[in-house]
């Protein structure tokens, strides 16, 4: 199983929504919150430069690098103490004491996502990929790709797990795909952009866990 971090295990995406709003806003671009969350998921760069594509912006010529840089810097000191979603650290524990491999794939960069884990207790020498790790990132498939590789796992036998539509457009491709309702896109994007099941957050995945092949917990008796 292959799980995207921000939005999917973490709850970051209206933090990466302002962040990426007032650091456009410090380069002289003004945009709709709405149309940044639209791209949340993208790297970095790919997020920026369709940003900048949109017909109201007039200043089109920016520092990309510098850009993501800012970014980061202002979503690190909104997220100082990360929230982990609901069901999060039992879903991930579960799966390790049923012995289904796991990984965390994600667009992040390895210091922002090493800041992000910070609240999470991973077993040791949990794979986790970073979009420092590969070429392209979501909707190209490359991240998943190497969190299989390193789990020793052909990518067809793996679930992607994301909040957003690049994340499922990514995993459909050579994986099976589930959407979380986590990132604010609804359930009807998250099937038409590929995605096998959809739940409302990891505690909810964990309650249907069956529904993916994978064996729950036994009821606990009153």
């Amino acid at each position: 199983m292959l799980f995207d971090l921000d939005g999917t295990l973490i709850d970051t995406v209206y933090q990466h929504v302002m962040s990426w709003s007032a650091a456009l806003s410090e380069f002289g671009v003004e945009i709709p919150s709405w149309k940044i969350h639209r791209r949340i998921g993208m790297s970095g760069k790919s997020l920026a430069k369709q940003l900048l594509r949109e017909p109201e912006v007039r200043k089109r010529r920016i520092d990309l690098d510098k850009l993501e840089s800012r970014h980061t810097v202002l979503f690190l000191r909104a997220n100082n103490n990360p929230r982990v979603l609901p069901g999060t650290q039992l879903l991930l524990n579960h799966l390790t004491a049923n012995q289904v491999p796991w990984a965390i794939a994600t667009t992040g960069k390895q210091k922002q996502t090493k800041h992000l884990l910070q609240n999470l207790r991973l077993p040791k020498n949990t794979p986790v990929v970073t979009g420092d790790d590969v070429a392209q990132a979501k909707p190209s498939p490359d991240i998943f790709l190497l969190a299989a590789e390193r789990l020793g796992v052909p990518m067809e036998d793996c679930i992607v797990v994301g909040d957003e539509i690049w994340g499922m457009a990514a995993g459909r491709r050579r994986a099976l795909a589930v959407g979380m309702l986590t990132g604010g896109y609804s359930k009807p994007e998250l099937e038409e952009s590929g995605a096998f099941r959809v739940y409302a957050d990891p505690a909810d995945m964990l309650l249907h866990i069956e529904d993916l092949g994978i064996a729950g917990s036994e009821p606990k008796r009153r």
